[in-house]
């Protein structure tokens, strides 16, 4: 169980929109800590840090596809 309150906001929109951020805070935020990895000389980190960054690329771009085809829908 968690401590945090649920969201007020039940709503599969704001659901990807709060999935679509975190996925692209993480690629800013792990770019960070792939440069730290190879200020410190660890290849094997960095890459492993690059791999988490692709992954989190890949789903904030096909966060904002689905998005925007679900707005464009509800719009009519």
């Amino acid at each position: 169980m968690t401590n945090e309150p649920q969201s007020p906001v039940r709503d599969k929109n704001y659901n990807l929109v709060w999935a679509l951020e975190a996925s692209l805070h993480n690629v800013w935020q792990l770019e960070t800590y792939i440069e730290d990895a190879d200020r410190a000389g660890d290849s094997e980190l960095a890459e492993w840090f690059r791999k988490i960054q692709h992954n989190n690329q890949k789903a904030g771009e096909q966060g904002k596809r689905m998005l925007a085809e679900r707005l464009q829908r509800e719009d009519g």
